[in-house]
């Protein structure tokens, strides 16, 4: 599964989860190279190399619902509570905290 990383509505890159395998981050080459473009995270600087986690980042998880609201998300969805990675692709893509936003990677702008 991957999703594509928004920076107020600007492509900023792409968070993937290979089927088993690490959590993996990458900006984009046109995103990176654009000088006033920020890093959507402190600890997510721009750098040219990937990110990798085989937890899922802090940053991302942070953009996460709890409590009663996880609880209405997985029974709209049909998710696995415990597959965070999945709800974040399937809820992060409007209503964020912040500018970023993401969209599983059929569904992007």
């Amino acid at each position: 599964m991957k999703g594509i990383v928004y920076n107020n509505g600007l492509k900023a890159g792409t968070l993937e989860r290979p089927e088993g395998g690490s959590y993996i981050f990458r900006y984009d080459d046109d995103y990176f190279t654009g000088k006033s473009n920020p890093p959507i995270s402190l600890t997510l600087p721009k750098i040219q190399q990937e990110y990798r986690s085989d937890k899922m980042f802090a940053f991302f998880y942070g953009l996460l619902s709890e409590g009663v609201n996880k609880d209405i998300q997985c029974r709209l969805y049909q998710i696995d509570e415990k597959d965070d990675f999945k709800r974040l692709l399937l809820t992060a893509g409007h209503d964020t905290i912040g500018a970023i936003t993401i969209q599983q990677e059929e569904n992007a702008m």
